[in-house]
């Protein structure tokens, strides 16, 4: 069995909680996607943490840890976080990474840079961790994948064509000095030496785990709403946030995956541009910004304020539908409680029409919200562990919300600590 923990909106949802404490019911936990251009954070009793590329169950000796294929793999990112890990006391974990996925290598970042520098008031956002120029050159085929590591020779020859084109466009348009295969391929033997202890291959480990009866859960990174084919392009990143990718991105049946949990926060929050229609602003904003969260709205990657807005039903009920949830989880909810009343958005209105389907980003930029108030509960619910002790007003929200998005919420996140979860 396959559960797929993803997120509905535009990332920093609070999966990481979730898939944490999913793990102690998985056998092997799963990166498809992605790479350390966005965290997870994770509260529990060795502390806090914000995962780039480990996935969330390394807090489980028992659990097989993969980085699968489609991951983009940053090496020093994997290096750093073991080490953190286990200098707080984390047992050392079982990891594999797939000898089919791809390297993030320092020109994938030195190109990030250059190109958000260049494009100033234009540019797309980036965490500048090298994502986009990565996924350029996989689909260009210049990518480098784990298994090449094992001949160097061969390695060799590849990096000369790779920075015959690279350089370029570093001298000629970046105006930035060219690169040496030397330096690269002095970094390349240190990826080796950092990965060899955990490569292999990972889809037919998980295959034949499936056949065994174990469980496997598959962690998302970001969100519906950033994903390149269905979210909002171009402010999106470069591989599908979508648990249908996970088949892919973690090499095994797509039949496999019963389960699709979709995480969606009791408000919204983004980090870096795009379309946002439910956005506020000013000392509005601030206070849920600062009350927000785990000790506030900023990125557990970047340290940037998150944008933030008021919960937009649209875009939820369409990232719910996208992801084929099969349940959702309501998190954060305990943030709310200082409000009189809560705006929520049920609507867009674009040129004089009201609609409730999400629409392509041609529309969305015209786009307003259209808002329901519903009265706020006006007090603490950390800690409340029955859903029938909730306040009246707080469980009528949670059911509009479920309502809205037309997909059950079986679990309601009330507070930052890891037992501060509500089953339905």
């Amino acid at each position: 069995m396959v559960t797929a923990v993803v997120g509905a909106n535009w990332g920093d949802e609070g999966k990481g909680k979730i898939t944490d404490m999913l793990a102690d019911e998985a056998d092997i936990v799963i990166r498809f996607q992605g790479g350390a251009n966005a965290g997870h954070t994770i509260k529990n009793q060795y502390g806090k943490f914000a995962l780039h590329t480990l996935p969330s169950g390394v807090f489980h000796s028992s659990i097989m840890n993969i980085i699968g294929n489609g991951v983009a793999v940053s090496v020093p990112h994997i290096a750093s976080e073991l080490k953190d890990l286990t200098s707080r006391g984390v047992p050392e974990p079982k990891l594999m990474v797939s000898d089919r996925a791809q390297l993030v290598m320092s020109y994938h970042i030195l190109f990030d840079t250059l190109e958000e520098a260049r494009l100033a008031g234009k540019s797309f956002g980036s965490t500048k961790s090298g994502i986009a120029p990565f996924y350029s050159d996989k689909f260009a085929k210049i990518g480098i994948q784990v298994s090449e590591l094992r001949d160097m020779d061969a390695l060799r020859e590849k990096v000369d064509g790779i920075l015959e084109k690279k350089n370029v466009l570093l001298k000629h348009l970046y105006h930035h000095e060219e690169l040496k295969t030397d330096d690269i391929m002095k970094e390349l033997e240190e990826y080796k030496a950092i990965l060899e202890p955990y490569v292999g291959d990972t889809s037919a480990y998980i295959r034949d785990a499936l056949k065994q009866g174990k469980k496997a859960l598959l962690e998302g990174q970001l969100g519906t709403m950033k994903d390149p084919d269905h979210g909002i392009y171009p402010m999106v990143t470069s591989s599908s946030t979508l648990a249908g990718y996970g088949a892919v991105g973690a090499g095994l049946p797509p039949r496999e995956i019963s389960r699709v949990i979709a995480v969606t926060k009791a408000y919204s929050s983004a980090v870096g541009a795009g379309e946002f229609v439910s956005e506020i602003f000013g000392d509005e904003a601030e206070e849920l910004r600062r009350r927000g969260g785990d000790g506030g709205e900023y990125g557990a990657t970047t340290g940037r304020p998150r944008r933030v807005g008021f919960y937009d039903a649209v875009a939820s009920k369409y990232g719910c539908a996208l992801q084929g949830a099969t349940e959702a989880v309501l998190t954060v909810l305990d943030v709310l409680g200082y409000l009189d009343e809560i705006p929520v958005c049920t609507g867009y209105e674009i040129d004089g029409k009201v609609t409730d389907v999400f629409p392509t980003t041609t529309d969305l930029m015209k786009a307003k919200p259209v808002w329901e108030i519903l009265p706020g509960w006006k007090c603490d619910i950390t800690g409340i562990r029955k859903y029938e002790d909730l306040p009246e007003n707080c469980r009528k929200y949670i059911e509009f919300i479920e309502e809205k998005i037309d997909c059950p919420i079986k679990m309601v996140s009330n507070g930052p600590a890891r037992e501060d979860i509500i089953l339905r």
